[in-house]
């Protein structure tokens, strides 16, 4: 009998054990996830979409309604995506300030989450090496930590959108529920994931589950209805007013390299980084069609499903925007954990994966935190323009897509922006959302100028780049170069300072 009670107490010590290994090791990849997430947070630049972010968010849940649901003359919202992110950043604001450490650690905690959330998933579909090699690659590939620092809604899209996927695996409606309306609420494009999810069942020939999916999926379209009819508006914002392209066939070469190294690479990484994606990529296609299993199938699936929708829509109205496509690429850090740990890969293969990976990820982490080119603006530019200025200087930005940043940095500067054309393709933001932040914008660089002695002009070597290859000159440069006298040129990476002082008229006689 002492020895019966001696092994019981034996085996529940070992099971205690393991399981405290096992989240232990959780625990671990879920601190250096945080660690590879706060590198840099300091020092890293913002550009014009997380400046907007946080300057929407500071005024407020009216502010944001009203700079959101505001009609423009044609009818298109005043702002493209649903209000739900900027929501969260305003009370994160409230409570820990609008610092870039602050407001970048909220990307992080729901970053953690979907971490610990792909760890479940996992852990449910698979075994627990399975589900700690998921979560791994969740912490380490760049695509997710790029988005999870970023001051933008993304990283919130996929946190609902993978409990969402956890909460259809678990049959636990209520919260599918929830999770699919907060996520339509967070980004429109979160559909495109919640169809291919809703469409499982059919596939497997899962009557039973069809029906209490159908029923939840209505109930989250009852959720979200109240947003429903601010669609049509914002769809047609995206896709009349704005940059998006239709996709070409190269979007799928692009797409493997989202997945592993993350996009920009330097020239000279371009290959590497695509060689290697591909290398891994095939691999764990091969080994999902050899080990004919369907959970390995399903997360194939939907680690591509969409993509492939996406860019189908795109071919009549151009959606495709490859960070929404973030959602995905979390199961497809599950996708690949079961293909090299379940589908009995010889360990050579296995290394050879893993190093192939590690490369991957070395390469796209190495530029997340090295590079500080277009679009983003340095906030020591705007130090250098303030320890300089002198009384009734002015701050003229080429375009909205440094001002903003800018305007973050420095509220004090007297500083404005060109208007973008109207109704071109980069004219995106929207007089009523201008009249919410308080933005200055003038129609020309005329106008811009027109009381000004000396001016600072700051633009993006990028767009001066565009008119020297069509063999012109820029005509905000042009115009300046006609009326004011250049002092000094200041570079900071891709922005250009023009410092220019107002020009004197030949005929100028003193006292006349």
């Amino acid at each position: 009998m002492e020895k019966g009670l001696q092994r019981s107490t034996n085996c529940y010590l070992s099971k205690n054990t393991v399981n405290n290994l096992k989240r232990v090791s959780l625990l671990l990849i879920i601190l250096f996830a945080l660690g590879i997430r706060l590198i840099g947070i300091q020092a890293r630049p913002i550009w014009y979409d997380e400046a907007f972010s946080i300057l929407l968010s500071e005024q407020g849940p009216s502010a944001i309604l009203s700079g959101t649901l505001t009609a423009d003359a044609d009818s298109s919202a005043a702002e493209e995506h649903p209000p739900a992110y900027y929501f969260a950043l305003w009370g994160w604001i409230e409570l820990f300030g609008n610092s870039l450490v602050s407001v970048r650690l909220l990307s992080i905690a729901f970053s953690l989450g979907i971490v610990f959330l792909l760890y479940l998933i996992a852990s449910h579909l698979f075994d627990e090496q399975t589900a700690l090699a998921a979560s791994f690659l969740a912490a380490i590939l760049p695509f997710q930590i790029h988005y999870g620092v970023e001051i933008r809604m993304y990283v919130l899209l996929v946190f609902w959108l993978t409990l969402a996927t956890f909460a259809f695996l678990k049959r636990q409606w209520t919260l599918f529920s929830i999770a699919a309306a907060l996520a339509q609420y967070t980004h429109n494009l979160a559909v495109f994931y919640l169809i291919p999810l809703a469409l499982t069942p059919i596939f497997q020939r899962d009557w039973k589950t069809l029906r209490s999916l159908t029923l939840a999926g209505f109930a989250a379209i009852v959720l979200y209805s109240p947003w429903l009819i601010q669609l049509p508006a914002q769809v047609s914002k995206v896709t009349s007013s704005f940059w998006i392209e239709k996709p070409g066939i190269e979007k799928l070469f692009t797409l493997f390299l989202m997945y592993l190294p993350h996009l920009p690479l330097p020239h000279p990484l371009l290959m590497a980084g695509l060689l290697t994606a591909t290398l891994v990529i095939t691999l764990a296609a091969f080994q999902t069609i050899r080990a004919r299993s369907t959970s390995g199938f399903w997360l194939a699936y939907l680690s591509f499903a969409m993509p492939l929708l996406l860019w189908l829509v795109s071919q009549i109205y151009p959606l495709y925007v490859e960070r929404a496509l973030l959602p995905s690429h979390a199961i497809f850090c599950v996708w690949l954990a079961w293909a090299f740990t379940r589908t009995k890969l010889p360990r050579p293969i296995q290394g050879f994966a893993l190093v192939l990976i590690l490369a991957s990820a070395g390469m796209g982490f190495y530029q997340h935190i090295t590079y500080k080119g277009f679009p983003y603006v340095s906030p020591a530019m705007t130090q250098s323009i303030e320890s300089k200025l002198e009384e009734d200087d002015v701050v003229i930005h080429s375009s909205k897509l440094s001002y903003l940043p800018s305007l973050y940095y420095d509220r004090s500067l007297p500083q404005g922006f060109i208007a973008d054309p109207a109704n071109s393709s980069v004219d995106t933001l929207s007089p009523a959302t201008q009249n919410i932040l308080n933005l200055q914008s003038f129609e020309t660089i005329e106008d811009g100028t027109a009381n000004a002695t000396r001016v600072w002009f700051v633009i993006y070597q990028q767009s001066l780049d565009e008119y020297i290859q069509a063999g012109q000159v820029h005509p905000h440069l042009e115009y300046l170069s006609q009326n004011f006298e250049l002092e000094s040129i200041e570079v900071w990476n891709d922005l250009r300072i023009d410092l220019l002082q107002k020009s004197i008229p030949p005929n100028f006689e003193s006292g006349r």
